[in-house]
């Protein structure tokens, strides 16, 4: 008989040896036999032991130990880790700017943006009243704010146009730790909302510069800014919620402007964010803030930081900032547009001249290449334009260099080559 057979003969009698001792047991409760034997709810190897067979019943060790606390979900962890990490990484280059203006008495009770126009104005609620209470006689008083973003160790912010747009204003910036550094405006980009400021101090921590041509919808977006032109470094997390967007803001004499490319966040932008950075979670700045939506909730604008990388160069090389210039006028089509004005194709540069001039300057560049008023440009170096606006696509190219158009005119498309000319900053 083998090791398992006998195993098995020696738990089945005393399952039966058992069995008929409780049934004995139960009749006579006061034995010696019943007090002897195991409880039934007692464990199968108490009953084992009874019978000298603790190597065939053995239990497991009852589980004392208390379950430890569940923690966090451990990627919402890393990622608030990613957002902490990327504002730390940013935030030192980050400044607040503000603006003074030396108000005379008979300036009091008015408005001391009120020359400003109106797409400027917006950034600064309702406006920056001088008082009449006396204190008005004289000297700088503030009248407003913005934000902006330390590009080279030396000095050198990149910030929005229309934060520095007053050339009779004073303009101080103060770093991330509080220091205060009157500011000079080096370049006012004649072609997007964009300036670069220089202020004399060395060692600055300079931010790192994304690719904006890689963003995706959904991803994480941080705004950081001056906040209300009061809140200096304020935080605000979202999300990348449109790419490509055109806005449209209430120009000079009140002809409307379209900015086409921005990029849409939910990311908390308010006035006086205007000029700082959008951040990745990489700590990289991908946008810069230009604009809120008024009355509605959580949509800002941002222009593709890919958009300042030939200002930022062009200043830091030779200190003034140098566009590359075509010498036309043009609105960019829209389906609508090409339907009122019976145009064959619907995206593209439509030449026409405004109250300013004619659709194409004379002696330009474009001139020399023949362009002409009513010509639509779909393309540039074979990258169409649908989506896209001209000019911004324009300021990308270096001076001298010679691009390719594909021009629409007459029901056919021509090929159009042109060197582009310098546009003063």
């Amino acid at each position: 008989m083998d090791r398992n057979t006998r195993a098995f003969v020696i738990i089945a009698a005393a399952v039966i040896t058992l069995a008929g001792a409780y049934s004995w047991s139960m009749t006579h409760p006061g034995s010696p036999l019943a007090k002897a034997l195991p409880r039934p709810d007692r464990s199968l190897a108490s009953i084992a032991s009874f019978f000298n067979l603790p190597s065939l019943f053995k239990s497991a060790p009852a589980n004392t130990s208390v379950n430890p606390p569940v923690p966090l979900y451990r990627p919402v962890e890393q990622y608030e880790q990613s957002v902490v990490d990327a504002v730390k990484r940013v935030a030192p280059g980050v400044v607040s700017i503000t603006i003074s203006k030396n108000l005379a008495a008979q300036d009091c009770g008015t408005d001391a943006l009120g020359g400003l126009p109106p797409e400027l104005r917006r950034f600064f609620g309702n406006g920056v009243y001088v008082p009449c209470d006396g204190s008005a006689g004289g000297g700088l008083t503030e009248v407003g704010g913005g934000s902006g973003f330390i590009i080279s160790a030396d000095g050198l912010i990149l910030t929005n146009k229309h934060v520095v747009s007053d050339g009779e204003a004073t303009y101080t910036v103060f770093t991330s730790d509080g220091k205060k550094f009157d500011a000079t405006v080096l370049a006012r980009d004649p072609l997007q909302d964009l300036a670069v400021l220089k202020i004399k101090a060395g060692g600055l921590s300079v931010v790192t510069l994304g690719d904006s041509d890689s963003l995706e919808l959904g991803q994480t977006a941080i705004a950081i800014g001056n906040a209300l032109g009061e809140f200096r470094n304020t935080v605000g997390v979202g999300v990348i919620s449109g790419l490509g967007r055109s806005i449209t803001a209430l120009g000079n004499n009140n002809a409307s402007e379209t900015i086409q490319g921005v990029i849409q966040t939910d990311a908390a932008i308010n006035p006086g964010n205007s000029g700082g950075p959008l951040v990745n979670l990489r700590g990289e700045v991908i946008g810069v803030s230009v604009a809120v939506v008024q009355g509605a909730q959580n949509i800002g604008f941002a222009l593709p930081i890919n958009w300042a990388k030939h200002d930022i160069d062009t200043v830091s090389q030779g200190g003034q900032l140098k566009v590359a210039y075509v010498g036309v006028r043009y609105t960019m089509l829209t389906p609508d547009l090409a339907h009122r004005q019976d145009i064959e194709v619907n995206y593209g540069a439509f030449l026409a001249p405004d109250r300013n001039g004619p659709a194409v300057v004379k002696g330009s560049p474009a001139d020399k290449a023949g362009l002409k008023e009513g010509d639509v440009i779909l393309a540039i170096d074979d990258e169409s334009l649908d989506g896209k606006d001209f000019s911004q696509e324009i300021a990308q190219k270096a001076i001298g260099k010679t691009v390719k158009f594909d021009v629409f005119r007459g029901g056919r498309t021509l090929k159009i080559t042109l060197t582009l000319g310098e546009r003063g900053g």
